[in-house]
């Protein structure tokens, strides 16, 4: 749930997530500590997701802000290869079957994608 004294974080310009294209990168607060994060579009539609595999907390991008298997369909852990519905970060293959990628609520609006701190993840300030 949205944080209510916080403001919505301007992440990018919308123009800025292609279809399949390389992720946004962030850095939010969580729990106080820095944890990386990511943005893609899929489907037509704005995700966000911490930077950490639900089976090995490792960041997941082969390269920086690449996270795509090579069809474009699941995100992927380059660590261990489990592959996570873009939509709901559901894993559907590999080690953590069932387990889920920890989402970051983000909204587009005017041109801009915003991201909305919750209690657990706030701006890096």
């Amino acid at each position: 749930m949205p944080d209510a004294n916080v403001e919505p974080q301007r992440l990018c310009a919308s123009g800025d997530l292609q279809e399949c294209g390389d992720a946004v990168t962030f850095e939010v607060l969580e729990h106080g500590h820095s944890a990386p994060a990511f943005a893609v579009r899929y489907d037509n539609v704005a995700v966000a997701y911490l930077n950490r595999c639900a089976h090995v907390p490792a960041e997941m991008d082969w390269l920086p802000g690449q996270f795509w298997d090579q069809d474009k369909r699941f995100i992927i852990c380059s660590v261990h290869g489990a592959l996570y519905d873009p939509p709901n970060g559901a894993c559907v293959s590999g080690p953590c079957r069932g387990a889920k990628l920890v989402p970051i609520a983000i909204t587009e609006s005017d041109g801009e994608v915003l991201w909305h701190p919750t209690e657990r993840l706030q701006p890096l300030f």
